[in-house]
């Protein structure tokens, strides 16, 4: 009369994927010319890069310029060419396992005056020693070191 369940298929049935995209953006500091990565630290506690879901119309570059401007209110970006990297998590949202893949780009600014949304209740440009020490996930650190090896390597070369 009822069907058993294993959890494992109760678990692939409760999950559901996520695409975001965002982007590790950078700047140079106005009198030493150093590299500075901009953090964001969430309301839930952890510092991050910009990043938010792929709305519908949207592609992976439109979402991560789109995200960029609503978490910080920097508007004039330039992405760094041949840069593109892709992570994934699962996390829990109500009963709920959620499968995330976030594609990351980097890119340059030159504005330096924040405007963090609702999301955030702080910021932080901080050379790549800092930022990899302030970062929360293992993920983001991970990140932020390719990032840095691809800037060293090709330079900060720009769409």
């Amino acid at each position: 009369m009822f069907e058993k369940v294993s959890k494992v298929s109760y678990a692939l049935k409760a999950m559901f994927d996520e695409n975001s995209a965002g982007a590790i953006l950078f700047s140079l500091k106005e009198n030493s010319h150093r590299t500075e990565y901009l953090l964001l630290h969430h309301t839930l506690g952890h510092w991050d890069f910009p990043k938010g879901n792929i709305e519908a119309g949207e592609d992976d570059i439109d979402t991560a310029r789109r995200e960029i401007y609503e978490e910080t209110g920097i508007s004039d970006i330039e992405f760094v060419k041949g840069f593109v990297s892709k992570i994934e998590y699962y996390f829990r949202r109500s009963e709920k396992l959620v499968h995330k893949q976030v594609i990351f780009y980097m890119a340059r600014t030159n504005t330096r005056k924040i405007i963090i949304s609702s999301e955030h209740d702080g910021y932080a440009w901080t050379e790549y020693d800092t930022a990899i020490n302030q970062l929360t996930y293992k993920s983001a650190k991970d990140l932020l070191k390719k990032a840095k090896k691809f800037l060293d390597q090709n330079g900060q070369m720009v769409n």
